[in-house]
């Protein structure tokens, strides 16, 4: 019997990142999540993975620190084994407003998750994933926002500048790890209905896009799922834009 594929999904108690274990479980993959504090939403994703057939397991961490992420992944291996896939979700925006009127914690906060955990968690995935750590290639997915090329100004211009970074490091590990047989690719989502938005501001925003409403969470997970599947083998360096045409 051909193993399953295992994907370590980061920040997937909720939103994107849950809509899209539960959509890898149903198709074919074991699931590994992370979740920073809600235990419940956590075991609520877990136990439809595992209805569907995967094994799930899930485990509490913060993406900013490094010896949290160490944790997941050691316990990710122990557990459930070596990945081959990997999506790189957790971030925050912080409180919405202007610059100048944002306090030093929000902004550090935004970065050491949304920029430093990032990047420290795309390390720790492939010193597994890459064959020069034993590992077989793969496929990495990165959480960008149209807020990277949107700017968010008056509502959290921070939150725009650290998913320019990830777009950045999008395109400079798919030239990287080319080699390595990992893809890297990232999609961008824009006006989607979790609860990363300040309260009113979908209803305000999502009659605005060209297709006339806010998006779903299943919506950008079927991207992701697309960019993680042999369907898309030679596809790397890409940012997928989920949008709505915004």
């Amino acid at each position: 019997m051909t193993a399953r594929p295992l994907v370590l999904i980061t920040g997937a108690s909720r939103g994107i990142g849950a809509a899209t274990a539960r959509m890898a479980a149903a198709r074919g993959y074991d699931v590994a999540i992370t979740y920073h504090r809600d235990a419940h939403a956590a075991e609520a994703v877990l136990r439809d993975c595992r209805a569907s057939g995967a094994r799930a397991e899930a485990f509490r961490g913060d993406i900013a620190l490094d010896a949290d992420i160490a944790h997941i992944f050691s316990g990710c291996a122990e557990r459930l084994g070596r990945i081959t896939h990997f999506v790189n979700n957790a971030g925050v925006t912080g409180d919405n407003g202007r610059l100048d009127g944002a306090a030093p914690e929000t902004l550090r906060r935004c970065i050491d998750l949304n920029v430093t955990g990032a990047i420290l968690a795309a390390q720790a995935a492939i010193r597994v994933m890459a064959p020069r750590h034993g590992g077989e290639g793969g496929a990495i997915v990165n959480v960008s926002s149209m807020a990277s090329s949107l700017g968010s100004p008056n509502e959290y211009v921070w939150y725009a500048a650290s998913k320019g970074a990830i777009d950045a490091l999008t395109v400079g590990l798919s030239k990287e790890l080319a080699p390595d047989g990992i893809r890297v690719n990232a999609v961008a989502p824009g006006l989607i209905e979790t609860d990363i938005h300040a309260p009113g501001r979908l209803e305000r925003l999502g009659p605005t896009t060209p297709l006339g409403r806010a998006g779903r969470a299943g919506e950008v997970a079927e991207a992701i799922l697309f960019l993680l599947s042999d369907a898309a083998s030679y596809v790397t360096g890409t940012i997928l834009k989920v949008s709505g045409g915004r």
